[in-house]
C-alpha cells in the first residue's frame, strides 16, 4: 500500500490529521488533531451540561433510570449548538481528507 493511500485512510477513518502526521507534515497534522479534539471535548461538555439536571434529579430521587424522552427534552435547547459542532467536525474532517489527496510529495 502506498504512503498516500495509507495517509488517506488514517485521516478519513481513524483521526483527521493523522494522515498529515504520517506524511511528515507535523505542523498541519498537529493543528488539525488539536482542533478536532477541541470540537469533540466541547461537544461532550455541552452534552453533559444539558444532561446534568436530569442525572442529578434521578440520583436525588433514588432512581437511576433515565428515559430517552427525558434525554431528548434535556438536550432540546442544545440542538442548534450540536449542529454547529457537527458541522465544525465535518469541515475539519473534509479538510484533512482533501489535504491528503492534494498533497504532492
Amino acid at each position: 500500500m502506498n504512503r498516500k493511500l495509507t495517509a488517506l485512510l488514517l485521516s478519513a477513518l481513524v483521526l483527521p490529521g493523522l494522515g498529515q502526521l504520517y506524511l511528515g507534515r507535523k505542523m498541519i497534522g498537529g493543528i488539525i488533531i488539536v482542533l478536532v479534539n477541541f470540537v469533540l471535548i466541547l461537544a461532550l461538555f455541552v452534552l453533559l451540561r444539558g444532561l446534568s439536571p436530569v442525572i442529578a434529579s434521578q440520583i436525588a430521587g433514588g432512581a437511576i433510570s433515565i428515559t430517552p424522552a427525558e434525554v431528548l427534552k434535556a438536550l432540546d435547547g442544545a440542538a442548534g449548538f450540536g449542529k454547529v459542532v457537527l458541522a465544525a467536525f465535518f469541515v475539519l474532517w473534509t479538510f484533512s481528507v482533501v489535504d491528503v489527496i492534494r498533497f504532492k510529495h
